[in-house]
């Protein structure tokens, strides 16, 4: 699993690597992000489409995404809630962002989205099955993988080209410490729900690595161990999602840490509006450097974290 470690790690690389400096091609690389994310979630809902027993498999996966998504969120509000007892943040004043959420439901909006594409998915997976039967899902898992590969390399080039040089964002210390609380905590969080879903310590702590980034986390966990358990982690992740986007208008004037880090890898991003939106521009680069660090942190800690023989 080591060997899958550097495969995974490479596009990434690769992709940090390349500077874009043409608005256009910028704007074709983010499109071509989120019609990974779709394809990916896609596949993975034919995935479940082959799962025996479906029904009660599914049922399995709510409970367990909905345990592992409890314990994890208790221990990261627990962890935040201290460190915004300890770390005071300047915030500016409110603002209207354009192209920001207007309401929680609008927030969630999209997220919301990403659960149909996997119900689509699943749906497609079970019609098709019965023609092509196990062809079909294996073949979307073989090409689930392929699309990861080519979203990470986009990812790697998203981030090199985020507008924030690698320097400023080692040296932002609010980032960099909210970042670390939210990891451990969460890692802490996946070890105390490894006994609770029947997993061993090392594949508990790899379920909370994805740090809310849902379409890596569901995949990778997948492929290692199975598309059930890949689900439990998508889903886990996805909820933390819907969570920040009602979290964040509620405590960030005062608990600016704790709705920053939450959104875990998403503060970069998808809960980025927000956070501008409720808290000021000053929130801005910390969130940006938080979620930067969990998304590069993320993808190796997982995969190493899976090789580890118990």
């Amino acid at each position: 699993m080591l060997s899958g470690l550097l495969i995974v790690l490479l596009p990434l690389l690769l992709g940090y690597l390349v500077p874009v400096r043409n608005e256009m091609v910028m704007a074709t690389i983010n499109r071509g992000v989120s019609a990974s994310i779709y394809l990916i979630l896609a596949l993975m809902g034919v995935s479940l489409a082959g799962l025996p027993d479906l029904s009660s498999q599914l049922s399995r996966l709510g409970t367990q995404a909905l345990t592992l998504f409890l314990v994890i969120s208790a221990c990261n509000i627990a962890a935040l809630w201290w460190l915004s007892s300890r770390l005071q943040l300047a915030l500016g004043e409110p603002r209207v962002v354009r192209g920001a959420p207007t309401s929680k439901l609008a927030a969630m909006a999209g997220s919301l989205t990403l659960v149909g594409v996997v119900f689509l998915g699943m749906v497609a997976g079970i019609g098709l099955g019965t023609i092509w039967d196990a062809t079909l899902f294996e073949l979307a898992e073989s090409l689930s993988e392929w699309v990861l590969y080519l979203l990470l390399a986009l990812i790697g080039c998203q981030l090199r080209n985020s507008g924030m040089p690698l320097r400023q964002i080692l040296l932002n210390r609010h980032g960099l410490v909210i970042a670390v609380t939210l990891a451990l905590s969460s890692l802490a969080g996946g070890l105390l729900a490894a006994p609770l879903l029947d997993l061993n310590w090392n594949e508990g702590l790899a379920m909370a690595s994805g740090f809310g980034w849902y379409s890596l986390s569901g995949i990778l966990i997948g492929d290692h161990l199975g598309p059930l358990l890949g689900g439990v982690a998508f889903f886990n992740d996805l909820t933390r999602e819907l969570l920040a986007f009602i979290l964040i208008p509620l405590v960030i004037r005062r608990h600016a840490p704790l709705a920053i880090g939450y959104g875990g890898a998403t503060s970069m991003d998808f809960t980025l509006p927000v956070i501008q939106q409720h808290g000021g521009v000053a929130c801005v680069p910390i969130a940006v450097v938080s979620g930067f660090l969990l998304s590069l942190l993320s993808p190796p800690l997982t995969l190493f974290l899976l090789s580890l023989s118990v």
